[in-house]
């Protein structure tokens, strides 16, 4: 099991894997403690057998410079294959700004080729490489050195059995002609947009139950500064106060510290100091906003007339096409897809791309009273009206 601590054993594997079709790629990070992921460990291997050719790269390392990586990552004749990329993605981007291409995500074929929604790698691993994992090290410290061989093979099982499940996969979706389905489903994971969080905006992942525009107004300028002074002190963000606190705050609208105090949720920490300084001068900002700048919940969904009769064929009608397919379901079309459809709305996911033609034509035309369904014994089947 190598492990690579310096920048030129690294520069030199990735030379070699410049020459090569694909290599696997794993991290290992925590983000208990921080705002942004720490990296710890980076686990890679180039096509071949067991641990040939698979190597840890140690990130920790003193004089250790990720670049020769970063150019693999920058290398279009070469496919950096990741199980569930988007926390990897993010470190990359975050750390270096750069996004692997191109990339090729293993969960996503997966659900692609009929493996179910979110399929996970132990599942993988046993269906398509008949191995199993040995799970003792998932829950470890992994900036803890030296790692121990245990952590060390756990770490490296993430990259070698990644290989067979590639090359299956990438074969299944030549074989059914959907290697166009997952390039769709990429764009969200490669596009940076995905990895920016923006304060202003992280209210709008605050769950309240008030459409009052001035509470949300509250709730907007709380979140923004929580997000900002996580951002800027790289900490949790409710390690400066929790989702409850924050709402508790915009009800009852403190004006001096002697308010805080009288706070059921917040930490003990945000009484006081920059904390409870930035928490009412949040509040102010959001009392004094102009009436033409205040924040609005699209309460359209809320308000759609979904006709029920019609929501439930095209459950039949997906339940039909997901079989067919063998695609999971809530991949296709999740259920607020079908209920707005059924409400005659037509700007939803599941009428786009590869959907459309696995789902969203059939459905469109079935909303339209172009077709109907039928049961043939176990099946349903399409016919026209």
């Amino acid at each position: 099991m190598k492990t690579l601590t310096t920048t030129e054993e690294l520069a030199a594997f990735c030379e070699a894997a410049a020459h090569v079709d694909y290599v696997t790629v794993d991290t290992e990070f925590l983000r208990e403690r921080t705002y942004y992921s720490k990296l710890c460990l980076v686990q890679l291997a180039m096509p071949g057998e067991g641990e040939e050719n698979a190597v840890l790269v140690d990130p920790l390392a003193d004089g250790l410079s990720l670049d020769p990586l970063l150019e693999l990552f920058r290398n279009t004749a070469v496919v950096k294959v990741f199980h569930a990329a988007r926390q990897d993605l993010e470190i990359f981007f975050i750390d270096h700004g750069v996004i692997p291409e191109p990339l090729f995500d293993t969960q996503v074929a997966a659900m692609v080729c009929g493996f179910g929604e979110q399929v996970g790698y132990e599942t993988l691993v046993k269906k398509v490489a008949k191995q199993s994992l040995d799970k003792s090290s998932r829950f470890t410290d992994w900036s803890r050195r030296p790692l121990t061989d245990a952590q060390k093979k756990y770490a490296l099982a993430d990259v070698t059995h990644l290989r067979v499940i590639y090359e299956y996969l990438a074969a299944e979706l030549e074989r059914t002609g959907r290697a166009r389905w997952v390039a769709e489903e990429l764009g969200v994971l490669t596009d940076p947009e995905t990895y920016i969080t923006r304060p202003q905006d992280a209210w709008q992942r605050v769950k309240t139950r008030s459409s009052s525009r001035r509470f949300l107004a509250l709730v907007r300028e709380l979140a923004a500064f929580r997000e900002d002074y996580a951002q800027s002190r790289n900490i949790p963000r409710n390690r400066v106060f929790k989702d409850d606190a924050l709402t508790e705050l915009a009800s009852t609208k403190p004006a001096t510290m002697e308010d805080l105090g009288r706070s059921r949720l917040l930490l003990r920490e945000a009484r006081k100091g920059a904390i409870a300084e930035g928490i009412l001068k949040a509040i102010q900002t959001g009392l004094d906003c102009p009436k033409e700048d205040l924040p609005e919940i699209d309460g359209r969904k809320d308000q759609l007339q979904v006709n029920p009769a019609l929501a439930d064929l095209l459950r039949v009608l997906l339940k039909a096409r997901t079989e067919q397919s063998g695609v999971a379901a809530r991949l296709i079309a999740p259920a607020s897809d079908l209920d707005a459809m059924a409400a005659g709305l037509r700007d939803v996911k599941a009428l786009t791309g590869w959907r459309r033609e696995v789902f969203g034509e059939d459905a469109l035309r079935l909303c339209d009273g172009e077709i109907g369904l039928a049961v043939k014994g176990r099946d349903v089947e399409v016919f026209e009206i």
